[in-house]
């Protein structure tokens, strides 16, 4: 989800530092590559196990460009290691939600977001209105601008919209891979659902061509391969794509790796708490410790991804090395 991002200097000082980790002043005139490194290697972890596994930053999109500026010059490393970007806040929500935002904003996002369409990769756009005619414009603009969008009507993803009562662009074919996907469903917080079943009862009756959810339910325990299939059906009998959402940008005190120890014994790759979003805390990314937690290894996040039998990872903090820069 969008982080709030303050306008103000950090010195970063590391009081211990173990001799695998590098030095801050490094790791901070390279924050940009440093998290291009880090999906690269969790690109290169998934399509080993899974070739077909789909890939998808959101925001960041600076990432896309060879140093990170407008100058149309693509990483193509990068590129390669991703199947689409997803961008929040496009045409409304930038400032708050349900407001236009401003044109300067949408033209810099969108000089970026059309160098990795350029690509063929497909654009995920998530816009924050819930007035009609708002929603209506979203989906308009989007689709104008050759993007796939999905119009939030909560800032928090919890709900299905029942506007617009039709699905933009519904259709009854099978969407299997990334390139036929029309629209799509941003569900990623199941507390409106007193169950696992309500929760896939709600989005089974729906026509999305691929659904964003959490690996976990409210109460910790994670879909199994046989739930995240049932999912995968839409309500006209095709097929959708199924994708979890995975924050690598910062750290969150109500996933399973937390400890609780950390509150007074952090460890050296935990910083600050971001002060918009209690419980979410940033993370020097680049650190091997806190990659192990993310992926490439049996216990990792990634991985329980991978053995629910997830179509994809949406990969979401990806503006952290905003913080660092």
């Amino acid at each position: 989800m969008k982080i709030l991002y303050f306008t103000f200097l950090v010195l970063i000082t590391f009081s211990s530092c173990s001799k695998n980790d590098e030095s801050t002043e490094n790791t901070v005139a390279n924050s940009k590559q440093k998290m291009r490194d880090f999906v690269i290697g969790i690109s290169r972890y998934s399509k080993a196990i899974n070739p077909k596994f789909n890939i998808i930053p959101q925001n960041g999109i600076e990432l896309v460009s060879i140093d990170g500026d407008n100058t149309q010059q693509k990483n193509n490393e990068y590129l390669n290691a991703i199947d689409a970007v997803g961008q929040e806040d496009l045409w409304y929500g930038y400032d708050d939600d349900n407001q236009a935002t401003p044109a300067v904003t949408i033209s810099y996002l969108k000089e970026f977001l059309n160098l990795a369409r350029s690509s063929n990769k497909k654009i995920l756009v998530t816009d924050y209105c819930s007035t009609s005619t708002k929603v209506d414009n979203s989906y308009l603009q989007n689709n104008n601008s050759g993007y796939v969008s999905f119009a939030a009507n909560q800032r928090e993803l919890n709900t299905i919209p029942n506007y617009p009562i039709k699905i933009y662009l519904e259709n009854n074919a099978a969407a299997t891979s990334m390139g036929q996907v029309k629209n799509f469903l941003y569900l990623i917080n199941p507390t409106n659902y007193s169950s696992k079943n309500s929760f896939i009862n709600a989005v089974v009756t729906t026509n999305y061509d691929l659904l964003i959810m959490d690996l976990f339910f409210t109460d910790g325990t994670p879909f199994t391969a046989l739930e995240i299939n049932q999912l995968k059906n839409k309500a006209n009998g095709g097929k959708r794509l199924v994708v979890s959402y995975m924050s690598i940008g910062e750290a969150e005190d109500y996933r399973y790796y937390w400890e609780s120890g950390w509150s007074k014994n952090k460890p050296v790759w935990l910083d600050a708490e971001n002060p918009a979003w209690p419980g979410n805390f940033k993370v020097r990314y680049w650190s091997s410790d806190w990659q192990n937690i993310i992926y490439s290894n049996e216990n990792s996040y990634l991985k329980k991804i991978l053995n629910a039998g997830f179509d994809g990872v949406y990969l979401d903090i990806i503006d952290a090395f905003e913080y660092y820069d």
